[in-house]
């Protein structure tokens, strides 16, 4: 089993309370830091942790994150990668499973966080305690626990571990909250209580997510990278099943991790019920002759360019013919205006303009999507049934 240990109290807890479980029942643990060298100190951190795992007869690997971004949300970027790097890590070391240390005290200041943006179910409700990403189990096996109970230990076992001065700095959000909710427990929201909210939460989550299911494949179906929902179904749909449907359609096509944010959401949704056409994280949003249609944004493939073979844009692979001199790009409205029966195909303009195409410079080869195989093939290399599947797991 992989541990996620930064040498912060909660991680440090975890090894050692992972190692006291498992020391006798023949469980291997290999321990990772992410080192994501934004500040002074980080290596030396890093180095701490090493140097614990050493004690305790464990394997430890330091990740470094060398591909930081120049601009945008520098937090979600370090998270996307931490959990990028950790993922990684363990499918190199055959590592089914990785424990985090996420704790109540995580639980309640994300419940708070989010009840600041009027999220809904999905952003109020717990953490969940198991998720899959990039084929890898990511467990959390301390939410019922708190920050305190967990230094509490670790000072009984006379364990050391390190404050991130960054937990001081209430230009972050998190930190703040953290601040303010020393004064809401004399009112009785404490820790263990709003995590007890999030966890119920939880549970109408799981609710909610099984009747999306059950709309999905009741209303919907995936045709060449786009997601089909009949409009008639949708518009009969409760408004909280019909935003989950349309959030998780967005995320499959549009390939992002965490969902847009509810306010654009419920524009989408507006658009999807009453017709008409919205962009919105990568995908675009239009309705046809009662069919509500969930494609990729052609400007977000505009620039993606492989050889025949490869993958395309994380979702595609176009094989079949003579690769030399050939490139793989998006259809487009140039492309698409080279193939006079694409109407045949029944798939609107603006879903076939995002598929990929086999291009020599300026030329089109080849839009298997459009009925213009040419001998080639465009195959989808995500399976429709995990969509489906998705709508189940967080």
């Amino acid at each position: 089993m992989g541990v996620a240990v930064s040498g912060g109290g909660d991680s440090m807890a975890l090894l050692h309370l992972l190692h006291d479980c498992f020391a006798d029942v023949g469980v291997t643990l290999c321990v990772a830091t992410v080192d994501h060298g934004l500040r002074a100190g980080s290596h030396d951190e890093a180095m701490m942790v090493a140097a614990e795992a050493a004690k305790l007869g464990l394997s430890h690997d330091v990740l470094e994150w060398r591909d930081r971004p120049e601009g945008g949300n520098l937090q979600d970027e370090a998270r996307n990668a931490r959990y990028g790097l950790l993922t990684n890590w363990a499918r190199i070391n055959d590592l089914s499973v990785i424990a985090l240390g996420h704790t109540a005290d995580d639980q309640a200041e994300t419940l708070l966080m989010r009840l600041g943006r009027a999220s809904g179910v999905s952003g109020l409700s717990a953490m969940p305690r198991m998720r899959a990403m990039d084929g890898v189990s990511l467990m959390r096996p301390l939410l019922d626990v708190t920050r305190d109970q967990l230094r509490a230990y670790l000072r009984k076992k006379q364990v050391a571990w390190v404050d991130d001065p960054s937990n001081e700095d209430t230009r972050f959000e998190r930190i703040r909250i953290r601040q303010a909710m020393a004064s809401l427990a004399p009112i009785g929201l404490t820790v263990e209580r709003l995590a007890a909210v999030a966890q119920n939460l939880g549970a109408a989550r799981e609710a909610l997510d099984w009747y999306t299911f059950l709309a999905a494949r009741e209303m919907l179906e995936i045709r060449d990278g786009a997601i089909v929902i009949d409009q008639r179904e949708f518009r009969t749909l409760p408004d909280e099943i019909a935003h989950r449907l349309l959030v998780r359609a967005v995320q499959w096509v549009g390939g992002a991790v965490y969902p847009p944010r509810r306010d654009p959401m419920m524009q989408a949704q507006r658009t999807a019920r009453q017709g008409g056409s919205f962009t919105l994280a990568g995908c675009r949003i239009l309705t046809r002759v009662q069919k509500v249609w969930i494609c990729r944004e052609v400007k977000r493939v505009a620039d993606e360019v492989v050889e025949p073979g490869a993958t395309w844009d994380g979702r595609w692979r176009i094989y079949g013919g003579d690769i030399h001199g050939h490139q793989v790009r998006a259809l487009g409205s140039v492309g698409l205006a080279q193939v006079p029966d694409w109407r045949s195909t029944g798939l609107p303009g603006p879903v076939l303009e995002a598929t990929p195409a086999v291009w020599q410079n300026h030329h089109l080869v080849a839009a298997p999507s459009a009925g213009f195989a040419q001998g080639w093939i465009a195959e989808e290399v995500r399976n429709g049934e995990e969509f489906f599947a998705a709508l189940l797991s967080h």
